[in-house]
């Protein structure tokens, strides 16, 4: 019997997938989580052979614990709502063994289950798509650098008190970013740079 703990704060979510999987002859939800901490507690606790985790959860996401368990060889599947390179990429570094989409059917990722247990690992097409379209980031340093202190809530005059500069050239710096990303302000710069997963 495969002992699976699934971790995702949508209990909706969460009550089916524990409700489809279970049925199931080889497999069996030992615990669920809605949160990254409890997700650690129920792993250590069970000791499941599969943990099936959201990336966007409160506290610690599921990418965060799977970065914590990286050196214990889980067998760890991402799920998550949007392909975003910057995700799929920490979520090799840490080491997970499958990485799928939610809308993907219940068959696929009971499938992705068994084909992980024999020790391979499954990715969803689209991911691998990404991987190789240059979708690199086109900002400098510098450039990332003023953005992450726009993200933080940070004004001209301010940021360019921090990076010892002069607010014209701060002002200058937005401006290039905008015209980079293709965006028309700042919180369309913010959401473009985060869901590229460039600000990781």
């Amino acid at each position: 019997m495969i002992k699976i703990v699934i971790a995702e704060d949508q209990g909706m979510l969460l009550g089916a997938m524990k409700a489809l999987i279970n049925m199931e002859d080889d497999m069996s939800v030992v615990a669920i989580a809605q949160n990254g901490e409890e997700a650690l507690e129920k792993i250590h606790e069970h000791q499941p052979d599969i943990i099936i985790m959201d990336i966007e959860m409160p506290g610690k996401t599921g990418l965060d614990v799977a970065e914590e368990l990286k050196n214990d060889d889980k067998r760890i599947v991402i799920l998550t709502t949007f392909a975003r390179p910057g995700y799929f990429e920490r979520a090799k570094k840490a080491g997970v063994r499958g990485y799928l989409l939610k809308d993907s059917p219940i068959e696929e990722l009971v499938n992705s289950i068994r084909v992980i247990m024999d020790g391979r690992r499954i990715y969803a097409p689209e991911l691998i798509d990404i991987v190789y379209e240059d979708d690199s980031n086109p900002l400098t340093d510098r450039e990332s650098e003023v953005l992450d202190l726009v993200a933080k809530g940070k004004t001209t005059k301010e940021i360019a008190k921090d990076l010892f500069l002069s607010p014209g050239t701060v002002r200058n710096y937005i401006s290039t970013i905008l015209d980079k990303l293709d965006v028309s302000n700042r919180i369309e710069a913010i959401a473009r740079y985060k869901e590229k997963g460039w600000n990781k």
